[in-house]
């Protein structure tokens, strides 16, 4: 066979398999962290990994390199995993991924879950100005302070572990936000930190009340309407009060006058 036929036929075959194997490809699995991926220091966490029921094992990624590895117990029965990690330091916070594999095929990695350590320095102080109540459209910033210098400050809204913004700073960052909308509202935390994976002691949570404007103009009609018949009784009240000091100057004229007519009469009897 000529030596142009056999490579062509080579590089049709290397084409065929790597197409064959990028069809087979596996969809990435889901990770998660539970109960949260944030961690009191020393305390468990249990990484999840999900991918199908025709997966025969799970590795676990940490950093980069492989940390773990498990196969579903029964196989065939769950299409996920656990990895357990007894007790969080400041060494098993970090990055992690993980995969499966189905066959001979091992699937694209999941999402990066960021897995936070907290505990680890002093406690911060969290503010609101202009105040924790505000009305939609207005404009908000959060203070958070530590008086252990640091260098960067997270702001986490609970119930939104995904949504975290980060300031740096050395003693206090700001987080301005607004226009803020009905949405905004709920309870702040914040925390401080040298290492993106590595955090202080939460501060005391800050509740933000949004208002919505329509609320604000109704309460506006309201005032005006308290203000209208607080006026309206004013007046009735100084008109009450007038006709009455009127009807007394009036009884007053008259008793003078029968006084005198009475005193008139007895001078002439006499």
């Amino acid at each position: 066979m000529p030596a142009t036929l056999t490579a062509l036929l080579c590089l049709g075959l290397c084409l065929s398999q790597r197409i064959s194997t990028q069809k087979q490809t596996l969809s990435k699995p889901i990770i998660w962290a539970k109960p949260s991926f944030m961690v009191p220091k020393g305390k468990p966490v249990a990484i999840w990994c999900q991918g199908t029921h025709e997966a025969v094992e799970y590795q676990l990624h940490f950093e980069g390199s492989l940390s773990a590895f498990e196969r579903p117990k029964p196989p065939g029965l769950t299409n996920k995993v656990k990895f357990l990690i007894p007790a969080v330091t400041s060494r098993t916070a970090g990055r992690y991924r993980c995969f499966y594999q189905s066959g001979e095929h091992w699937s694209e990695p999941s999402d990066l879950l960021d897995l936070v350590v907290t505990g680890m320095y002093d406690t911060p102080t969290l503010s609101v100005h202009p105040g924790p109540t505000v009305f939609s459209g207005e404009y908000v910033t959060f203070y958070c302070r530590l008086e252990t210098a640091t260098s960067t400050f997270f702001l986490l809204k609970e119930g939104r572990s995904s949504h975290i913004q980060n300031r740096y700073g050395n003693t206090q960052a700001e987080f301005p936000v607004g226009p803020v909308t009905t949405g905004h509202k709920g309870t702040y935390r914040c925390f401080g930190s040298y290492n993106n994976h590595a955090w202080s002691f939460p501060s005391e949570p800050v509740e933000l009340l949004v208002a919505d404007l329509v609320l604000r103009d109704h309460t506006a009609q309201n005032l005006l309407r308290i203000g209208l018949s607080f006026l309206v009784l004013v007046a009735l009240a100084w008109f009450l009060a007038e006709d009455w000091l009127s009807r007394k100057r009036t009884r007053g004229r008259a008793k003078s006058f029968a006084l005198g007519v009475q005193e008139k009469a007895e001078n002439t009897t006499l």
